[in-house]
């Protein structure tokens, strides 16, 4: 089976680098993976979007026009790729920068305060990592314990940043958990 997650926001969220992250703990449990990166000139501020392919087979081609999941960090990624989604996926919404909702009720849509709950556990510039953790959550597309395994080795060379992104993930999962 194959899921596309598309990753949207603007440049400055963490948007490649949590998709990154994905791609990784996907390769870990032993899944195909691509993983596309795109942004505009402008890098930070900019529009930022990645797709993440994941399967159990070869990956045709990396390119999805039609994702089965979306993370929207803010409004502009939202309103642009919502109704791109396929029938059934989830759609995690930043409810801290998004008011509106996706309009469809075809998808699992979740919205979680991320900026907020990032600035509560002590830095901003953790939400990226919490809605990655509320996303894996709800979508089950890797195992939680691989994704903090995957989290722990991207800042390990930043080792004071890891106790507050393992907390971004304990409380991305919180979000979601009913």
């Amino acid at each position: 089976m194959q899921s596309e997650v598309m990753f949207a926001g603007f440049g400055g969220q963490g948007i490649l680098l949590s998709a990154k992250i994905l791609a990784h703990a996907a390769m870990e449990e032993g899944r195909e993976v691509a993983w596309v990166p795109s942004y505009g000139p402008e890098m930070r501020g900019g529009t930022a979007y990645c797709t993440v392919v994941v399967s159990d087979r070869l990956i045709g081609s990396p390119i999805i026009r039609n994702p089965m999941h979306l993370i929207a960090m803010n409004r502009p990624s939202l309103e642009k790729f919502a109704p791109q989604v396929k029938p059934g996926g989830v759609i995690l919404v930043n409810s801290s920068l998004i008011s509106i909702d996706s309009n469809r009720k075809d998808v699992d849509e979740v919205r979680v305060p991320v900026n907020e709950i990032a600035i509560k556990i002590g830095s901003v510039r953790s939400a990226n990592i919490v809605a990655l953790s509320a996303f894996v959550t709800r979508s089950k597309l890797v195992e939680l314990d691989t994704l903090r395994a995957c989290v722990k080795t991207e800042f390990a060379k930043k080792k004071k940043l890891i106790p507050l992104n393992m907390m971004a993930v304990d409380e991305g999962q919180k979000a979601v958990v009913s």
